[in-house]
């Protein structure tokens, strides 16, 4: 079953290289990341926290980039993504080598050996999952022209993970000048941005990897080829936007309701994660905020409606997000998994806090707190 990652427990260490100083440039590359970046963290994808993507940009060394994997593979206990944009190497060994700005023909020590972020994904993860996209070329190609082999993907493949390549072939330009994006990259984008029409309710890796197979040889451009290990396929980048209900789910809960893609709230881990996947109930509904509250015969005004999507603490009580759920339209059987998931997370914060009376609940430590009660105090004194 395709599962979205819950995006508290889950990392992305997005790299790239456009400028080279021996090697022809890639200036869309750049524009890659800053878009991909930005759409993890929207709403038309996972919805990962900022802090949570890191972007690393024409590293000047390869302990740069390897240091970016291992701090995300040590802090993601669901999803790991690495992604890649830019010259792909093969040296004389037929190991994947990617460009970094300095790396020169005939130099592969000056590059990046993929197989140095692979072992930190075997060694070093806690992820139960790795998604590695690599976007690359063989830098002995004219300008605008990406390229991989036909092993590429054997050549980089990691235990438990799904890995997605840019095809290899030389006949077709992947980076054509004037581009905004990488060939693609930009299918990637497209994709999620605006969904797949016909596919199912989640944009799940093996759905994308068919999509961008099909979309890149209408274009005449080289299809790219995909690794699965260990169910990596389920993964889902996103919902699919181009499937959204296109009317509300039914004031009495039915048949309707229980054929939506509601999101599983066995899959939540984290704090961030609830309020991920509470937010994306009201989408998958077709409800604002006035309909819920309406739906919630009173019980609900709209602006707590808002106050409960925007929290960064669990409430105290269940009361209210048994009543959100239920104006929504969520069957029963899974307001009762949302419990279980709620009481999970209270108690996993409870002992936290056992062990650590020093943090609060949204993570700021006791004694800042009090310093900043303080700092309040004395500023009210000051005013009045």
């Amino acid at each position: 079953m395709s599962v979205l990652p819950d995006p508290g427990a889950s990392r992305a260490v997005l790299v790239g290289t456009s400028r080279f100083e021996y090697l022809e440039p890639l200036p869309a590359v750049a524009n890659n990341l800053r878009a991909l970046a930005d759409l993890l963290c929207s709403p038309l994808s996972l919805q990962l926290p900022a802090r949570h993507v890191t972007v690393v940009e024409d590293p000047a060394a390869a302990h740069t980039v390897v240091g970016a994997v291992r701090q995300a593979a040590a802090e993601a206990s669901d999803t790991l993504i690495v992604y890649f944009a830019g010259h792909g190497l093969v040296d004389a060994q037929d190991q994947l080598v990617l460009a970094l700005p300095h790396t020169e023909f005939g130099r592969v020590e000056t590059g990046l050996p993929y197989d140095w972020v692979r072992q930190v994904l075997l060694l070093d993860s806690r992820a139960e999952r790795h998604v590695v996209i690599l976007d690359c070329c063989y830098s002995g190609l004219a300008l605008g022209r990406m390229s991989a082999g036909t092993g590429l993907a054997d050549q980089a493949a990691v235990e438990g993970s799904f890995l997605l390549a840019a095809a290899a072939e030389t006949r077709t330009a992947l980076a054509p000048v004037g581009e905004t994006y990488t060939a693609f990259t930009g299918a990637l984008l497209e994709a999620l941005r605006q969904g797949i029409p016909g596919a199912p309710a989640l944009v799940d890796l093996g759905v994308l990897y068919r999509h961008l197979r099909l979309t890149m040889e209408v274009r005449g451009h080289p299809v790219p080829q995909a690794r699965n290990r260990n169910s990596g396929a389920q993964v889902a980048l996103g919902r699919n936007h181009a499937d959204l209900p296109a009317a509300p789910v039914a004031a009495a809960a039915g048949a309707d309701a229980g054929e939506r893609p509601w999101p599983d709230p066995r899959a939540i881990r984290t704090v961030t994660g609830f309020f991920t996947a509470l937010a994306q109930v009201r989408v998958v509904s077709g409800l604002t905020h006035r309909a819920v509250s309406e739906r919630s015969g009173g019980r609900m005004a709209a602006g707590t409606v808002g106050r409960l999507l925007n929290r960064s603490t669990l409430p105290a009580t269940w009361g209210t997000t048994a009543v959100y759920l239920s104006a929504c339209g969520v069957p029963g059987e899974q307001i009762t998994q949302w419990q279980t998931a709620w009481q999970q997370l209270r108690a996993q914060n409870l002992s936290a806090r056992t062990e650590s009376p020093e943090v609060t609940d949204d993570g700021v430590p006791g004694k800042a707190r009090a310093w900043q009660r303080s700092l309040s105090a004395l500023r009210r004194r000051r005013d009045h």
